[in-house]
């Protein structure tokens, strides 16, 4: 969904510290293949002591729901950290913390291609229509956090072309070696 090279995913989970665990899944994935792989997935970590996983999602009532449905088959519990915080206190937190991130993906039918490859900073949330959450809640954008607290280091990529696909404007991010400038 989020058209970033898993190079770049296996560079962010090192800098921060953490075991990147794949979840293979096919492109225009159904529920129930994709509840499959993740049931799959999870039952590994359940058998190994992990019972509780944590969620970035804020509003979403029914995304909630689902997750804590198909935990719950499992015997995992959902924890939601930022559950019904403001997002636009959250994207102020974000910025004022030093978090550094680009947008990858870009929903074609509430923004326009402009926002697709954009910093998130003080001008990013300045030029977001009304009308968009801020925090890409609602899914009008999807971005690559490649700096802030918890790195070690900034994840080292270019920028390259934007290109629609499926009514998305997608933002390659090129990886680059490691000590190459941002």
């Amino acid at each position: 969904m989020h058209g970033v090279r898993r190079e770049l995913l296996a560079q962010q989970a090192e800098s921060l510290g953490l075991a990147l665990d794949e979840v293979r899944i096919p492109p225009q994935c159904v529920n129930p293949i994709y509840e499959a792989r993740m049931e799959e997935a999870l039952r590994a970590h359940y058998e190994n002591g992990v019972r509780r996983v944590a969620f970035g999602d804020i509003f979403l009532e029914d995304l909630r729901e689902y997750r804590e449905k198909n935990l719950t088959r499992i015997g995992m519990t959902a924890i939601f950290p930022i559950w019904k915080r403001d997002t636009r206190e959250l994207t102020r937190e974000l910025v004022a913390r030093g978090y550094r991130a680009i947008t990858v993906c870009v929903d074609g039918k509430v923004l326009d291609q402009s926002f697709a490859g954009r910093m998130l900073d003080e001008t990013f949330f300045h030029d977001l229509p009304a009308y968009a959450d801020p925090c890409g809640e609602n899914g009008e954008f999807h971005t690559f956090v490649f700096d802030g607290p918890g790195f070690r280091r900034p994840v080292p990529f270019s920028v390259g072309e934007v290109v629609a696909r499926d009514g998305f404007y997608f933002c390659d991010l090129i990886p680059k070696e490691k000590g190459e400038d941002k």
